[in-house]
Parts: C-alpha cells; sequence; structure tokens
C-alpha cells in the first residue's frame, strides 16, 4: 500500500507519452483537470487558485518512443515531430473539489486528459486515497471473509465453476445443471456474462428453479453454494432481481461494471447485502494498450469504492491476452486495504483456462490462498466428469498447501492425474 496523501488531498499517478516537455504537459493536466484551462478567466484569482488547483507532486522521465502511440491531429497542425518522450506523473488533487462522489471522482482522474493535444499517450496508474476521504464511500458488505462465511469454506482457496452452455438453456435446464454442479461439490457457481435475464430462461423464473435445486443440495448434505447470478440491467430491475435473490435465499449477485456504471453499483449495493461479484468485461479495452486507458491498481480501487466483493483478475497460465505478472499483481491489489483502518479487501476472481495444473502456478504467484479459483472447461470436461474435474482441483491444492508436488500428489490420486494427463498434453 502507498504512503497516504495529505487528508485533504488524494493522488493519481500516470504515464504520459509527448513531443513535448513532460513536466509542461504536467502542468497542462493539473490544470485541466482542476481549476484552469488553457489561458487565465475571469473571476480565477489567485486564492481560488491556490484552494482548488491540483499540483504536480512527480515528474519522472523513461525512456523515449521515435514513433506515437497513439494518433494526434493537434500535434499534426501544428507540425510537432518526435522524439515522443515517456514520463511517469503524479498530481495531488484537492478532496473539496470532488467530496462523497465517485462518478466525478473517476471523471477528474480519468476523463478528459485522455483528449489533450499535448500527448500521443496516456494510462492513469495508480491512485491513493487518505483514509477519512476513503471512509466516504462505499465499502464491500460480505468481502473475504464474508464470502467465506456464506460459502463455509473457512480456509483454502474457493472452488468455482461457470454454466456451459452459457446461453440457450431454459431456466429447469439450468437449476439441473447447477444441481450437478452442486453434487460434484463446489463452492461457487457463477453465470456466464453474456447471460443475465433472456427470454429463454428469464431471472423471474431462473432464480427459483436454480435456487430450489441449491436448498435441496443444502438440505441434504448442510452445503451452502453460492450462486453469483448475472442480474447486469438497468438499476431498478437490477435491484428487482437483487431483492428476488435474497428472497430465494441466494447470497451473491453478479454485476458486469463497466456496463452497467458506477452509479448503478452504488445505488444496488446500498439496497442489498448479497455479495456483489463484480465482472470486469471489457477491461481489456481499457487496458490492453500500454499507453492508453487504466491500470488495473486505479481500475479496482474505483470499483471497491462503489462497494463489490469480488473482482476478476483472469487467470495465471490462461487463455486471455494478459501476462502473468499482471494477474499477480491485479490479485494483490485486491486483498491490499486501500488505506489503514479499512478492511476493504476483495475476493481475486480467478478464470480463463483454469485446471488442476494451474493451481501450483497461482499459489506460487499470489502467496495465499485467499482466491476463488473458478474452471470451466477443467471441471465439466474432465475425463471422469465434473465431480472428479472438482476433486482434481482440490486435491492440486491440498498438495500445495503439505507443501507437496502436485506431480508427487498425482500418484495417489486419480482425479489429479487424470487431470494432468488429459489437459496437461491438450496444452
Amino acid at each position: 500500500m502507498s504512503a497516504s496523501p495529505p487528508p485533504d488531498r488524494f493522488e493519481a499517478s500516470y504515464l504520459i507519452e509527448t513531443p513535448l516537455d513532460p513536466v509542461k504537459v504536467a502542468e497542462v493536466m493539473a490544470g485541466e483537470q482542476s481549476c484552469g484551462t488553457f489561458t487565465r478567466v475571469e473571476g480565477e484569482t489567485d486564492e481560488l487558485r491556490e484552494r482548488a488547483r491540483a499540483i504536480v507532486t512527480a515528474v519522472e522521465e523513461l525512456p523515449s518512443s521515435p514513433t506515437p502511440s497513439l494518433p494526434n491531429a493537434w500535434l499534426t497542425r501544428r507540425g510537432t515531430t518526435g522524439p515522443y518522450r515517456r514520463a511517469r506523473v503524479t498530481i495531488s488533487f484537492p478532496v473539496a473539489n470532488v467530496g462523497a462522489n465517485l462518478a466525478t471522482l473517476a471523471s477528474i482522474v480519468a476523463g478528459n486528459l485522455y483528449d489533450l493535444g499535448e500527448v500521443t499517450g496516456m494510462r492513469l496508474d495508480t491512485m491513493t486515497l487518505p483514509a477519512e476521504f476513503r471512509g466516504r464511500f462505499l465499502q464491500p458488505k460480505q468481502g473475504i471473509a464474508g464470502t467465506r462465511r456464506l460459502t463455509g469454506v473457512a480456509s483454502g482457496p474457493l472452488v468455482g465453476s461457470i454454466i456451459k452452455p452459457n446461453v440457450g438453456l431454459s431456466s429447469e435446464e439450468t437449476a439441473t445443471l447447477v444441481a450437478k454442479l452442486c453434487a460434484a461439490g463446489l463452492d461457487f457457481i457463477k453465470d456466464d456474462e453474456i447471460s443475465a435475464d433472456p427470454a429463454h430462461a428469464p431471472l423471474a423464473q431462473r432464480i427459483p428453479a436454480v435456487m430450489a435445486a441449491v436448498r435441496r443440495h443444502e438440505d441434504k448434505t448442510g452445503k451452502a453454494v453460492m450462486i453469483a447470478f448475472n442480474i447486469t440491467d438497468e438499476t431498478d430491475a437490477m435491484r428487482g432481481h437483487a431483492d428476488l435473490i435474497a428472497r430465494e435465499r441466494g447470497t451473491c449477485a453478479m454485476v458486469s461494471l463497466n456496463w452497467c456504471g458506477f452509479s448503478a453499483v452504488e445505488t444496488l449495493r446500498r439496497s442489498t447485502d448479497l455479495a456483489l461479484h463484480g465482472h470486469r468485461n471489457g477491461f481489456g479495452a481499457f487496458s490492453r494498450h500500454p499507453m492508453l486507458g487504466i491500470s488495473f491498481q486505479a481500475y479496482q480501487t474505483l470499483w471497491r469504492l462503489a462497494g463489490v466483493d469480488h473482482m476478476h483478475v483472469h487467470g495465471v497460465q490462461g487463455k486471455f491476452a494478459q501476462v502473468d505478472e499482471e494477474v499477480t499483481s491485479s490479485a494483490h491489489d485486491c486483498i491490499t486495504p486501500l488505506t489503514d483502518g479499512f478492511d476493504d479487501r476483495v475476493l481475486p476472481a480467478f478464470s480463463s483456462g483454469q485446471w488442476a495444473g494451474t493451481a501450483q502456478a497461482t499459489f506460487d504467484a499470489v502467496g495465499h490462498a485467499d482466491v476463488l479459483f473458478m474452471s470451466g472447461g477443467g471441471i465439466m470436461a474432465h475425463p471422469a466428469g465434473p465431480a472428479a474435474g472438482v476433486a482434481s482441483i482440490r486435491q492440486a491444492w491440498d498438495a500445495i498447501a503439505a507443501g507437496v508436488p502436485v506431480t508427487e500428489a498425482a500418484k495417489s490420486h486419480s482425479e489429479l492425474q487424470q487431470a494432468l494427463d488429459f489437459f496437461g498434453k491438450a496444452k
């Protein structure tokens, strides 16, 4: 956790690229996102500027690039060319400019800066908040401890899976599949992000059908499996769906964060005690270019202020574009309190190509088992069936906890050995 800024200010750091002097560009950024513009205007007194202006606190120049990362008509009109200087810029903003207003906070740290004519690259990298300011915003209702309590998993990873096929199943077909997954021994089951309230399986029917299956399993085994229903929709509809989940004794709702927006998620957070499973689909559009968008540390900071309980980080050795180091740092961000004095940690959700064979790499990367380890094909495609797929993952994590190599543990666990033989060859 970074050192906390003064109680009346918060900080954001950026990676910038520009053919101009980075120090001067940093001052443009600070002015644009606080009380200034490209020139002094009427009513802009020295006293006002002193009270409300953002301050550049650091500019660290980095190696330059011979070519620009992004096109820029403003620079082209002026005939300005490279080299294109890169720098890490830190700016301190007055808390008083924002108040407890998450949408405005986001617009300050990640708004018009991306359109500045002076830059050919702009990326929000980190955010650091003082404790009192952080306290004005929402916190997780469940987080790591609450999720463990609701699922009865006191230690070790929570093992989860995703409903597949993700679209096309009726409500009753979905309930039948969930019953099979519960019987397989899962802790957590989630909808896919592209299946929310379809005509063939509307939530009004699917939630009661699925939860009836979950309750039957709990009555039989004592195990309460957490189901993350995808309730992504407009705000009032989401609140209605969340109420239905609670009435049916469900414990979790999933939301596609980027497409619902901060205000909708904040409203949902205030209206329900359900664990909110934050799905970040679309994050790649904000993050994949190294000189554009938002890094995960800043991204998850904003969403944690909206009160989510779980955050997706993709997976180590997974099927998506992120390098393992990015997945690892994202997981560490999730379990790092935003400020001193708050336990606002959220559960990092690993997915995308995970199976028993990636358990060791995941533990080696994050160094703990406070994770939601979700596997689709690694469970559903196990040659001996879903129950064997779940068993193979648990056997891998048990071996890790005991300090035994996974390949050694597989000699006495057929499910794990089958997974290594089957998926290992496929990989």
